[in-house]
């Protein structure tokens, strides 16, 4: 709304310094540091709140360290992360870019789902919480929204650079002068147009596109491309939304991870959305994308100040209205800026600890059925509580993993360059 108010005001008024919020790297520092500030101000006060409404976690005896401690610590923390999002992006972003518009359907979407499912766990006394099923339902409908707009919404389209005729010819080639040779050389001019397609990012492939349709087409299938894609998002949303989920264990270790993640996919978007950068990286230009930067600061803001009373020793969980929200906004965003084949790398701490648990299960009921005793290959699943059996603090555990999704993040930014 900001957005539009200083437009106005330079466009009417001229007024002095309104011009900055054309810029995208302006809205997006601002984003930040407004996310920052509302989670000092207020999740002090929500915190205070949830005590008073008594939504405290209720915690199973798992035999870990210092677990018992944690009862009755106030969850639904999350609210504080979508608060954090939700008001510097209705502020500064354009409010009618589709981009934008998606990923505000996406924080409102599974944060609701994440909240029903601490409501009953918490209020109901429930332990199960909202029960697997509609838990995928509401994953797999964001997924078909997602799918859907992005496949087939008018806005979403990809730059397609056509080399056009020359602009200059000068021909000076083999003519010496001062005792230099001069050279014949031509300009370009480049003329493009914004066209719909399925092409997505290839990591560390020199013609680093793929569409989609290619791959149906050796069947005759490019009709169908669409059914392809929007099935590929809901998987992608559904898993990286329960990697997150998982992957909230201990103090801080979500909240920490999605910033870092959150980092490096505001740069990737900013360099997707900007003809220069785009350009010089040889990457996919995606025109409008270039507004997910402020969405995506603010998301890291919200992850950091949340952080202030998540870390050890933790003043307030995010709960499943945080972790299914956060794990989300990540599948969307990458799924936005063509970037999804990059979340193995970029979210490998989500995809351990999820594959941690398939492991630990799968091996358990094999054993079970082959032996007649189930076993184990971690001492405990996700992969953090196998840590903790080990016998390291929690706090230790979490900043391995934070370094670990550091050395992940400048992997996923090499991708740009190395080929």
């Amino acid at each position: 709304m900001l957005y539009y108010l200083f437009e106005y005001l330079q466009e009417h008024f001229g007024l002095p310094g309104a011009g900055l919020f054309q810029y995208i790297s302006f809205r997006a520092g601002l984003a930040m540091a407004l996310s920052l500030i509302i989670a000092m101000v207020f999740g002090r006060r929500i915190i205070g709140m949830l005590q008073r409404l008594q939504m405290g976690e209720t915690v199973r005896d798992l035999g870990l360290e210092g677990q018992l401690e944690k009862a009755g610590t106030p969850t639904m923390g999350g609210l504080i992360i979508i608060i954090c999002i939700l008001v510097p992006t209705l502020l500064l972003a354009k409010l009618n870019n589709i981009y934008v518009i998606l990923m505000i359907v996406a924080t409102v979407w599974m944060g609701g789902i994440g909240f029903l499912d601490d409501y009953i766990k918490v209020v109901k006394k429930n332990k199960e919480g909202l029960a697997g099923r509609f838990k995928v339902v509401g994953q797999v409908g964001l997924g078909l929204i997602v799918g859907f707009t992005l496949y087939f919404h008018e806005d979403v389209t990809v730059r397609q650079y056509n080399q056009s005729t020359e602009k200059e010819y000068n021909i000076i080639t083999g003519h010496e002068e001062g005792g230099v040779i001069k050279r014949e050389y031509i300009d370009f001019t480049h003329s493009y147009e914004d066209i719909k397609s399925a092409a997505t990012t290839i990591p560390f492939v020199k013609n680093n596109e793929l569409d989609y349709s290619k791959l149906l087409a050796p069947f005759g299938l490019e009709n169908l491309t669409w059914i392809l894609f929007v099935g590929l998002v809901i998987f992608i949303v559904t898993a990286v939304s329960n990697g997150a989920n998982i992957t909230d264990g201990i103090d801080g270790l979500a909240a920490g991870t999605s910033a870092i993640i959150g980092s490096v996919l505001a740069a990737l978007a900013y360099v997707s959305g900007h003809t220069v950068f785009a350009d010089y990286l040889n990457i996919m230009y995606i025109p409008n994308s270039g507004e997910l930067v402020i969405y995506t600061c603010a998301f890291v803001g919200g992850c950091i100040g949340f952080l202030w009373f998540n870390s050890y020793p933790a003043k307030v969980f995010m709960g499943d209205t945080g972790s299914l929200c956060i794990g989300g906004i990540i599948a969307v965003i990458a799924l936005s800026i063509r970037k999804e084949l990059l979340i193995p790398v970029l979210c490998g701490v989500f995809l351990i600890e999820n594959l941690s648990v398939m492991i630990q299960v799968s091996y358990f009921k094999y054993t079970r059925k082959k032996y007649g005793e189930g076993r184990r290959v971690f001492k405990m699943a996700p992969l953090h509580h196998h840590y903790q059996k080990l016998g390291l603090h929690e706090a230790k555990i979490v900043s391995r993993f934070w370094i670990v999704g550091l050395l992940l993040a400048l992997v996923t930014l090499a991708t740009l360059k190395i080929r």
